[in-house]
């Protein structure tokens, strides 16, 4: 069927903000979300910080589920879910009784749920196990969650493709309403800070001490983060008719999966995803004004997405920034937030900083960071970046509607 597809909702539940107000305002002042852990005991750990959301109260954001069935990442999804559809501004019953779904990404599902199963287990033997965490475990709850608050009818998928997932998330349901297979989706990802998580990247030599520095040459790794990210995706025409206001248009994305290596970057294969994805929203490199990177902050990640870069754009490619920088790395959730800064970049006339940048790094002579504040600018075409672990790559264009 061919339909324009366009963003109309932006929900992020975000360590630096809850609510795409809330949230906007931090992205342009370069606010940082990083604190010290609460979420488990993180003494004995040599690294303490991460981006955790702050007071998060499901029940004061929720309307339908029963909050003490659900696990954290399952609340986060639910609670973008139901922000993105209010700021939309279209009617629950309209949704109820129309072709509508979700797809959510995410890394390690209900981590913080599988951490207290397995201390029961461990501690107490396995006939003490709270019947309860059992029930929250699949990870498939994620997007059953969105679907229950919201009442939708539609396709319930989860996307656990790591780090790159809501950017599958959102190609997926873009491809939905595209073949006129649903109207209405909401697309994004979930995750939550957990303890083995944690401790899985330093052991990887991954995380870093205090503060992320993307692209910076001094930049020692992430730091993890949680949240839920979700977008409002409808027609053009459903959009227009009801007078919806439009954060930007969903032009395409690219996937591919090199498999080359369990946890290193591939930037031939990364450049392949760019021109794969330039391909299907049809646009050229010169199109894009400005790229959302995937931006870990490790030495590995962002040369080997620099290298990508000058690969596909040249040597003097857009401004591409990292908000790791500033909210961490939300894993599955990661580029459901590039998403929603990419939207907004293209909708509010701003670039977004890559924040804690203090030396440039001479490997990277043609990257331009925006560094520490936000910019100024008119971008028309926005590329989100989104790698992860096993080589899965993903990456999404946004424009401007014309």
């Amino acid at each position: 069927m061919n339909r324009r597809v366009v963003i109309t909702g932006l929900g992020p539940v975000s360590s630096i903000g809850t609510g795409v107000t809330a949230f906007g305002r931090a992205l342009r002042a370069g606010t940082s979300g990083i604190s010290a852990i609460s979420s488990f005991d993180s003494s004995g750990f040599p690294h303490y910080m991460a981006g955790e959301v702050p007071d998060f109260d499901p029940k004061a954001l929720l309307r339908t589920l029963s909050t003490a069935e659900w696990g954290r990442t399952s609340l986060f999804a639910a609670a973008a879910a139901r922000l993105a559809v209010e700021d939309a501004g279209i009617d629950e019953k309209v949704l109820a009784g129309a072709a509508a779904g979700s797809s959510i990404g995410t890394t390690s599902g209900e981590s913080q749920v599988i951490e207290a199963l397995t201390a029961e287990w461990v501690h107490s033997g396995l006939a003490e196990v709270t019947p309860a965490y059992a029930a929250q475990v699949p990870a498939s709850r994620l997007a059953a969650a969105v679907n229950q608050e919201l009442r939708l009818t539609g396709e319930a998928v989860t996307l656990s493709t790591a780090c790159s997932a809501s950017n599958y998330a959102l190609g997926y349901a873009y491809d939905q309403i595209v073949t006129g297979d649903a109207d209405y989706m909401i697309a994004g990802g979930a995750d939550s800070v957990c303890r083995w998580a944690h401790a899985g990247f330093y052991r990887l030599g991954a995380l870093t001490e205090k503060v992320c520095s993307p692209f910076d040459k001094d930049r020692s790794g992430i730091l993890t983060g949680e949240g839920g990210a979700a977008l409002f995706l409808e027609t053009l025409e459903s959009a227009t008719e009801r007078g919806a206001h439009i954060y930007a248009e969903v032009l395409g994305y690219g996937l591919n999966c090199d498999a080359n290596h369990m946890v290193a970057p591939d930037p031939v294969s990364i450049a392949a995803c760019m021109r794969r994805a330039h391909h299907n929203a049809g646009i050229t490199p010169a199109d894009v004004d400005y790229i959302c990177a995937h931006g870990t902050g490790t030495p590995a990640n962002d040369a080997m997405e620099a290298q990508a870069v000058v690969e596909v754009f040249g040597t003097r490619p857009p401004p591409i920034s990292s908000i790791k920088s500033m909210l961490g790395h939300t894993m599955g959730a990661a580029s459901g937030f590039g998403a929603i800064a990419a939207a907004l970049a293209l909708d509010e006339g701003f670039l977004p900083p890559t924040t804690n940048y203090r030396t440039p790094d001479p490997e990277l002579p043609a990257i331009d960071p925006v560094p520490n504040e936000s910019r100024p600018a008119q971008p028309r075409v926005v590329q989100n970046n989104g790698f992860a672990f096993g080589g899965n790559n993903a990456i999404t264009i946004l424009g401007r509607v014309a």
